[in-house]
């Protein structure tokens, strides 16, 4: 589908439009960014706060939760292939594809800033030789404008980036064409672009995006979390002044007659309390007596709550934040605590992977490979689901007594495409193995038998004809 523009925009209008929507998006990108980091803003601290700890604690100390609420889930985002056909095998152009895009690393990096932003960009772009260049991008740099009406067809798209030098460097992407422009320290205006042709035809960016509405919007896994995370900041630095304050118990005394200043103001006791001094006085009618000490168990049980709050909104099991006394759950109970979360992160993988999807066909779209319109692609995920090792070998034997393929249940125990082909090279070279020694009568000894010279041995002609059969026996695949 080709969209046209009822009012065309020269290259500089876009970029001055879209620069201007970028920067909303960055500011608000930025303020998960520091939840994420620990950098709260703690500004209902009280000044109790700053008087008892002065600069012990930074201004962006805080009990951080939120990157727990984040990682949690993208540690179990791994992505191990993509199948293009009816072929069980993943694809292994693809996958030489994402390693030579340094991807395994990029795309967890990609994954965690479209968690905490609401929304990252991959783009793909071809170099020289004509090999896709695939490229994360994250929310403060890369912008992006939709067709009107459309979730999905992208009108232009903008990255804007600024060197050491001070300049702001910006790339435009149109359907047709790509154009990069400076905007250099010491003028007003923007370089005229330079402009070369998009052979794709497309806008070549692809958004990565968390929890998207049919509104378009977007919303970060921070975004219902942070309310809960200042309360419990809030509590824990209350925590804090009360253990300051009540650390040492507050001392009192009656009947000590006090001096006045020249100023008319009552001068300090002529003693000072500590842990090794006594206290004394000469009047008999003198007493002393010292408060309470501060129970800090009500701060405790409110922070505990909070984080009950917090896991219950984020779908965080409890023993991951391990605020409980005791040995950690285990078998059964991990796997019930965690069926929240499980299912939270295959969601999130069938959005994201339709979106790494769209980017691995733009990049046979790059080398102008037919796979660029197999909309049947599939990613393939690693099991979401963190079991025993006992335990899941055996759920997997007792599928293959169902007649689960083999090929199937190894990439089920968490193999990678390119270990199931090395599986299956290796199996097929036993088999080869097996049958020669059977041909020449070894049957798995070191020496040949007396009698394997006899009429009975297998000719050369005869043990050659035997490693064909096998090496083109179905399902062998003998590379």
């Amino acid at each position: 589908m080709t969209f046209i523009d009822p009012q065309p925009r020269t290259p500089i209008e876009w970029v001055q439009h879209l620069e201007r929507k970028l920067s909303v998006q960055s500011a608000e990108a930025r303020r998960y960014d520091d939840y994420y980091e620990g950098r709260h803003k703690l500004a209902f601290a009280q000044e109790k706060f700053r008087e008892a700890f002065g600069g012990m604690f930074e201004s962006h100390w805080a009990d951080n939760f939120s990157s727990l609420v984040v990682d949690s889930v993208a540690e179990r985002m791994q992505i191990e292939g993509f199948r293009f056909t009816e072929d069980p095998e993943a694809d292994a152009d693809a996958q030489e594809i994402w390693q030579r895009n340094g991807l395994d690393a990029d795309s967890d990096a990609a994954t965690t800033d479209a968690l905490v932003q609401s929304k990252a960009f991959i783009t793909v772009w071809g170099d020289r030789d004509g090999q896709p260049v695939i490229t994360p991008e994250n929310s403060h740099e890369m912008v992006v404008e939709y067709v009107p009406g459309s979730r999905r067809l992208i009108r232009a798209a903008l990255k804007r980036t600024l060197d050491e030098w001070g300049d702001v460097h910006a790339t435009l992407w149109t359907p047709n064409r790509a154009y990069m422009t400076t905007f250099a320290q010491g003028r007003d205006n923007w370089d005229a672009p330079t402009e070369v042709n998009n052979p794709l035809n497309r806008v070549p960016v692809v958004p990565l995006m968390n929890r998207p509405r049919l509104n378009g919007k977007t919303h970060s896994e921070l975004a219902r979390t942070i309310p809960i995370q200042d309360a419990i900041n809030k509590v824990m630095i209350d925590a804090l002044v009360a253990s300051e304050m009540g650390a040492f118990p507050m001392r009192w005394a009656t009947g000590l007659p006090l001096e006045e200043g020249e100023d008319g103001k009552p001068k300090p006791p002529p003693f000072r309390v500590a842990l090794d001094k006594m206290l004394h006085s000469e009047d008999p009618d003198t007493k002393f007596g010292q408060f309470g000490v501060v129970d800090l168990a009500n701060y405790v049980r409110l922070i505990e709550a909070l984080i009950q709050h917090m896991a219950s909104v984020s779908r965080l099991p409890m023993h991951m934040i391990l605020m409980q006394a005791g040995q950690p759950p285990s078998g059964a109970n991990i796997k019930s605590a965690e069926a929240g979360l499980v299912a939270k992160v295959r969601q999130r993988q069938r959005t994201y992977g339709e979106a790494w999807e769209d980017v691995m066909r733009l990049a046979f779209a790059v080398r102008k490979d037919e796979r660029q319109h197999a909309y049947q692609a599939e990613t393939i995920w690693r099991d979401a689901e963190y079991r025993s090792e006992a335990e899941h070998i055996d759920a997997l034997v007792k599928l293959h007594t169902l007649g689960v393929p083999k090929r199937q249940l190894w990439e089920d125990a968490g193999y990678t495409p390119q270990q199931i082909e090395r599986f299956e090279a290796l199996l097929a070279q036993d088999m080869l193995d097996d049958q020669m020694r059977s041909d020449l009568g070894l049957n798995g000894s070191a020496e040949r038998p007396a009698d394997a010279q006899g009429d009975d041995a297998n000719t050369p002609e005869e043990s050659g004809q035997s490693r064909k059969a096998i090496a083109e026996a179905p399902g062998v695949g003998i590379r």
